[in-house]
């Protein structure tokens, strides 16, 4: 099993990415299909639900003791949605585009930098291949930066500890497909949003209980006939895991399921895969991002 899992995620580091669209306005779009194409007959190891579960706008999670940050934030996002930068930057991941690598400085006191606090395991937005930053939001930092005649300085750390980096003070920015959430204001300032998102299902390839469904109701009302026997993986500290346990503030009901807490959304569908878990919920992005790399080896 451990053999298969560097493989698996050996393959995923090094995939093309070509996701569905390429929209601030929008989610991943495309970002699953219930079946494969009717002509073809490559069997696919695991698929995307093509359901939306939730909506979520991410933002940049700003210092609160920053407000002038926070405004040339607003400014900048406002600035990249109309001159096309934004577009541009996400048609690289989500159509024909070349990713352009990122690098971060050293961090550095003396210096006038700007520090982001990111978890580089959320493909398309955040990834590393070797010491190089890839992605969305790794690119958008870079424009930033440069906007703002500061060096850049990047951070990779878990998922859980972007905002509490933020609101410590230890970085200016957090940068991480990272949803707007009332609970998280207690750490960072958001900025205006720049990318719609939602929540999607993974299930195996030759799973066919979801693949009448329509709509979230639909495939939520599957998911709560489910017990504790059921397995759900999910990226720790992401709306996927809130959406399974529980979520007042995002009125998520919660399933009566087992939910299991991965480091990235990549280790949740390799177990998935291995027989490990029934089914994972994670951001629409990733997940045809990931699902793609996957049946790649197939």
């Amino acid at each position: 099993m451990k053999k298969l899992l560097a493989m698996g995620l050996a393959v995923i580091m090094t995939a093309v990415t070509v996701c569905g669209c390429g929209s601030s306005d929008n989610t991943a779009g495309d970002a699953g299909n219930n079946n494969a194409d009717s002509g073809s007959e490559v069997k696919q190891a695991v698929k995307v639900i093509d359901v939306d579960l939730t909506d979520e706008k991410y933002a940049f999670g700003v210092d609160k003791d920053k407000p002038e940050l926070l405004k040339a934030a607003n400014e900048f996002i406002k600035e990249i949605q109309q001159n096309g930068k934004f577009d541009e930057i996400c048609n690289k991941y989500f159509s024909n585009g070349e990713p352009t690598a990122v690098q971060s400085a050293e961090l550095d006191s003396s210096k006038d930098q700007l520090v982001v606090a990111t978890n580089a395991s959320f493909e398309p937005f955040e990834y590393t291949k070797g010491k190089d930053y890839y992605g969305i939001d790794m690119e958008v930092a870079a424009a930033f930066a440069e906007k703002l005649g500061k060096e850049l300085v990047i951070q990779n750390m878990d998922f859980d500890a972007v905002c509490l980096s933020v609101g410590q003070h230890k970085s200016d920015v957090a940068m991480a497909g990272l949803t707007i959430k009332e609970s998280r204001k207690k750490y960072v300032e958001f900025s205006d949003s720049y990318y719609s998102a939602s929540q999607r299902l993974i299930v195996k390839g030759d799973n066919t209980e979801f693949d009448a469904c329509k709509d979230a109701a639909s495939v939520e009302k599957i998911l709560k006939t489910k017990d504790k026997s059921v397995k759900i993986g999910v990226q720790n500290g992401t709306t996927g895991k809130q959406y399974c346990e529980g979520d007042k503030e995002m009125e998520f009901a919660g399933l009566n399921v087992t939910t299991i807490g991965y480091k990235n959304g990549s280790l949740a569908v390799q177990d998935l895969m291995n027989g490990n878990l029934d089914y994972v919920i994670i951001d629409a992005a990733p997940a045809k991002c990931i699902t793609d790399a996957m049946n790649k080896m197939q």
